[in-house]
């Protein structure tokens, strides 16, 4: 499960970040709305947990504008406000459940788990594409009866493009789900790890190529379709 975090208290956005990784699950945070729509709209999340006060749009209008945009993330809503008013205000703006701070962290997670179960969305065990599979436990890329281990960055990049095959990926939307927001990452980091990622398509022998789209970004395709 990969989870976006929209929240402008940073020591909450960390404490938050901390309980869905420790939970074992990915992460990415930002703070404000601006930064959330972007960040949403850019794909790959199976949940956004979405505070309701930030200081450019309050989180009614971005789960609002997420829907308008036809994006169907689930979306947790978080607010100190207890108003059945604002529940149902959240709701009827297209989010999908309501929790009110302070919260207990195992229901949190309870929710989140619940949340992509609910949308069809379960988190999987592997990801395929093509004759290739992505072992998502042990972070192993496979095909055929061949397999290679992945380090952990090659893993997040393959999680990526595999999640959206034939889709091209800005460089930004690959610095944010694979480094994060805040890493220090230059666009030869990624042509780095696309290297060590098609050496190991080469050694399988699979058909899944990785192209690159000049002055874009990149694509995960099937040669000969």
């Amino acid at each position: 499960m990969k989870v976006l975090i929209v929240e402008d208290e940073r020591a909450l956005a960390d404490a938050l970040e901390h309980i869905v990784r420790r939970a074992g699950y990915a992460a990415d945070a930002v703070y404000n709305g601006t930064d959330a729509l972007a960040q949403a709209m850019e794909g790959g999340y199976d949940v956004i947990v979405l505070d309701v006060m930030l200081p450019d749009m309050d989180g009614f209008q971005i789960v609002s504008r997420l829907r308008a945009r036809g994006n169907p993330t689930p979306v947790l809503m978080l607010t100190a406000r207890a108003d059945v008013s604002d529940k149902v205000t959240g709701l009827n703006a297209g989010a999908d459940d309501y929790m009110t701070k302070p919260f207990d962290n195992a229901e949190l997670l309870a929710r989140l788990n619940a949340l992509c179960r609910r949308t069809g969305e379960v988190v999987l065990n592997e990801i395929h594409f093509a004759d290739v599979t992505l072992d998502l436990n042990a972070a192993r890329l496979s095909a055929g009866s061949d397999s290679v281990q992945l380090s952990k960055k090659e893993f997040e990049l393959a999680r990526l493009l595999l999640s959206h095959p034939r889709q091209t990926l800005s460089m930004d939307a690959i610095y944010s789900h694979v480094w994060g927001l805040d890493a220090e990452v230059t666009e030869n980091n990624v042509m780095a790890y696309v290297s060590f990622l098609r050496k190991k398509l080469k050694y399988l022998n699979s058909r899944v190529t990785i192209r690159n789209i000049p002055q874009i970004g990149y694509r995960l395709e099937e040669t000969g379709v």
